[in-house]
């Protein structure tokens, strides 16, 4: 049974740095024997249908494939369809009611301990908040993500030490579900 996959790649296209031009991120995926192969945007967003139903092993093939073709690393998360249609569900805030700049979801590669936050003191960044989701982090940002001083202190390396963390907007996270539906 086919099942349909978002791929997520971190840290690519900002600033000129590590450029992966997304016709060659199609290609790639295709090359790896994927199907049903599209991009979305020029930030690391791929969609693609495949027969295994194992992400890690699909995110391990992809990393490979994108360091073999550009000559350097980059992370990636895959995730299926019932995951992002999940967490879109599951938003802890009222996503219908806020501006997509204002809500951003971190993604991260596996689980994390709650105990990891807990030094934030919550109430000096609000009313920006975060709620911790299933391999996912909730940002409330009223002000948007650049300006958003609770932001800053959450892309501190220390707090996602060890894992992969890739962050989208609201719009990319419901675009992402309608490109993996079928």
């Amino acid at each position: 049974m086919s099942t349909r996959y978002a791929a997520l790649l971190r840290g690519i296209n900002v600033g000129g740095h590590r450029k992966v031009p997304m016709a060659e991120l199609r290609e790639v995926l295709e090359e790896l024997g994927l199907s049903g192969v599209a991009t979305y945007l020029g930030s690391g967003n791929a969609v693609f249908t495949s027969d295994s139903a194992d992400e890690r092993t699909l995110t391990r093939n992809l990393e490979r494939a994108i360091e073999r073709r550009f000559g350097f690393a980059v992370d990636c998360l895959v995730r299926d369809a019932a995951y992002l249609r999940s967490i879109a569900d599951d938003c802890p805030f009222p996503a219908a009611t806020l501006e997509a700049r204002q809500l951003h979801v971190t993604y991260f590669s596996e689980g994390v301990d709650p105990e990891r936050f807990s030094a934030i003191d919550r109430a000096a960044f609000a009313p920006e908040e975060f709620r911790l989701g299933d391999r996912a982090l909730y940002l409330y940002a009223p002000d948007g993500l650049g300006r958003s001083k609770l932001a800053d202190v959450l892309a501190r390396p220390g707090l996602t030490k060890g894992i992969v963390a890739t962050s989208r907007n609201w719009n990319t996270v419901l675009k992402l579900v309608e490109l993996t539906t079928d």
